[in-house]
Parts: structure tokens; C-alpha cells; sequence
């Protein structure tokens, strides 16, 4: 994820979307409030996807590590912390 997602919780946004979802499900949303919720739902899906890749990341660091777990910074940063010393 982004630094600039530092206040994304994964929890929040996956509700946010299932209520999205059964709102625009209930067919009860004029076409505008529709659309506002879909583009909502379309970028929240993309944030849960984005968090799910870097943890997915972060598990294959921890148990592909040559010399025991190690940890990269999936920010972009090139510093890595090795813990199997």
C-alpha cells in the first residue's frame, strides 16, 4: 500500500462495501445514487485488494527467507530487516 494510506483499516472499508453492495441490491437507490455508491464501492474494492496483495507479500517474506523470515518493506523501500539471526 501507498504511504498515503496510513489511516486505511481493512476491516472498516470490507463493511462499508457489504453495506454498498445491499444497498445498491435493494434496488432502492435513484440511478445517481447508484452510480455514486458503485464508483465507492469500485475504489474501496480496489484499497481491500491492494491491502490483501501486501499481506499476501508480507507472508511469503516471512516463510520463503532463505536464511529463516525476513522482512521487506512493501513500500517501496529498498531496506530489508532480516530476523533469522
Amino acid at each position: 500500500m501507498k504511504k498515503t494510506d496510513t489511516n486505511f483499516d481493512f476491516e472498516s472499508a470490507l463493511s462499508e462495501l457489504e453495506a454498498l453492495v445491499q444497498r445498491m441490491e435493494a434496488g432502492d437507490l435513484s440511478l445517481e445514487d447508484s452510480l455514486t455508491a458503485f464508483e465507492r464501492g469500485i475504489a474501496l474494492s480496489k484499497q481491500c485488494q491492494s491491502a490483501l496483495s501486501a499481506a499476501e507479500l508480507r507472508v511469503k517474506a516471512l516463510t520463503e527467507g532463505d536464511s529463516g523470515p525476513e522482512l521487506s518493506d512493501i513500500d517501496g523501500d529498498d531496506s530489508t530487516v532480516t530476523t533469522g539471526d
